[in-house]
């Protein structure tokens, strides 16, 4: 554990920002799942929506530097690939 002051301040903000960066990564996980659950069960429309809700989150995730903004790309690509094969 740190013994100086300020290094005791860089491990609160350090906890902080993890439980933050976990919680825009599970929302991230959660919008994917949507969406390959609405394409699995070919409801168009709603994998439309929730499509465009997933890009969102993906976007601004990787906006704040939670996530590489290459890494959103290919995330993005692929789930359109997916929209796109069932429309």
């Amino acid at each position: 554990m740190a013994n100086h002051k300020s290094a005791l301040k860089r491990a609160r903000q350090n906890e902080v920002k993890r439980t933050r960066n976990k919680s825009y990564k599970t929302r991230i996980k959660k919008a994917i799942r949507e969406v390959t659950t609405a394409v699995a069960d070919n409801e168009t429309e709603k994998s439309g929506k929730t499509f465009v809700k997933a890009v969102s989150i993906i976007q601004k995730t990787a906006s704040k530097r939670i996530i590489p903004k290459k890494q959103a790309a290919r995330k993005i690509s692929r789930l359109a690939r997916k929209v796109n094969k069932i429309s």
